[in-house]
């Protein structure tokens, strides 16, 4: 597997493991919908969560965060819409941002919550 591969693999585990340390339910991981893929969707408080995760090894180009534009904000939203629907749920939505960086060897981790409001 390449290396941006594992990286991204082992980002998404580890945003898995804090939003169970936080508190939140993972309901499902890598949600396929058409072109566009939630890496994990999860549930805190009858709020459904879709939690975009980006994981660098350096802050030479942006910000993990900064690479989500938008052509993918609107395949998430399109994803989580048909979600709903499919499973005819009655819950409110919120698309989070979990921004994981990997300095010197340890891991920092963002988590930005309702991250859609600022693009």
């Amino acid at each position: 597997m390449a290396q941006h591969n594992e990286l991204g693999k082992k980002g998404e585990q580890l945003a898995v493991d804090y939003l169970l340390k936080n508190g939140y339910e993972i309901v499902e991981k890598n949600y396929r919908f058409q072109k566009a893929e939630v890496d994990i969707i999860a549930k805190k408080d009858n709020v459904l969560i879709a939690v975009e995760v980006k994981t660098r090894s350096s802050i030479d180009f942006g910000n993990p965060q900064d690479f989500v534009n938008p052509k993918k904000i609107k395949l998430l939203v399109s994803s989580i819409d048909n979600y709903v629907n499919d499973r005819d749920l009655d819950v409110e939505v919120r698309f989070d941002i979990i921004a994981i960086l990997r300095e010197q060897g340890a891991f920092k981790i963002e988590h930005i919550k309702d991250a859609f409001l600022y693009f």
